[in-house]
C-alpha cells in the first residue's frame, strides 16, 4: 500500500462486516469517515476489535484482518506503517481485560506485537 487511503479502501473492502462497525464508532468520535480522515479511521477499527474481545468474539474471527495489516505493515510505504503502528496497534486492546486480551494476543502477528511492545513496554495480559 502506497498510502493510507490505499489501506483506508482496501481494508474495507476485504472486510466490510468490522468496517461498517469501525464506522458507527467512527461517526461517533469523529463524524461520518471520509477518505481524508483515514488514518483516524483506524483508530476506530482499534476500537471495534476492543469492542469485540470484550464480548468474547473468537480470536480467529479477526486473525485475515490482523495478518493483512501485518503484510501492509511489511509491503506497506512509511505513511501506511506509520497509520498502522500510530492509529491501529497503539489503540489496540485499549481498556480490554487481560483475560478477554490474551487470546488475541497470542495469535497477533509479531510484527504488530513488536509495534505495540514498543510503544506500551508490556504486554495487554
Amino acid at each position: 500500500m502506497k498510502t493510507v487511503l490505499d489501506l483506508y479502501m482496501a481494508t474495507r473492502s476485504l472486510f466490510p462486516d468490522i468496517a461498517e462497525i469501525a464506522d458507527s464508532i467512527h461517526a461517533r468520535t469523529w463524524g461520518e469517515p471520509k477518505p481524508e480522515r483515514a488514518h483516524a479511521w483506524f483508530e476506530s477499527l482499534a476500537n471495534a476489535l476492543n469492542n469485540d474481545m470484550k464480548k468474547g468474539v473468537s480470536a480467529g474471527h479477526h486473525m485475515k484482518l490482523l495478518s493483512f495489516l501485518s503484510q501492509a505493515l511489511h509491503d506497506g510505504s512509511p505513511e501506511t506503517k506509520n497509520c498502522i503502528d500510530v492509529a491501529f496497534v497503539e489503540n489496540l486492546f485499549w481498556q480490554v481485560p487481560g483475560t478477554q486480551a490474551a487470546p488475541y494476543w497470542e495469535k497477533l502477528p509479531a510484527s504488530l506485537k513488536a509495534l505495540y511492545m514498543e510503544f506500551h513496554r508490556r504486554a495487554p495480559l
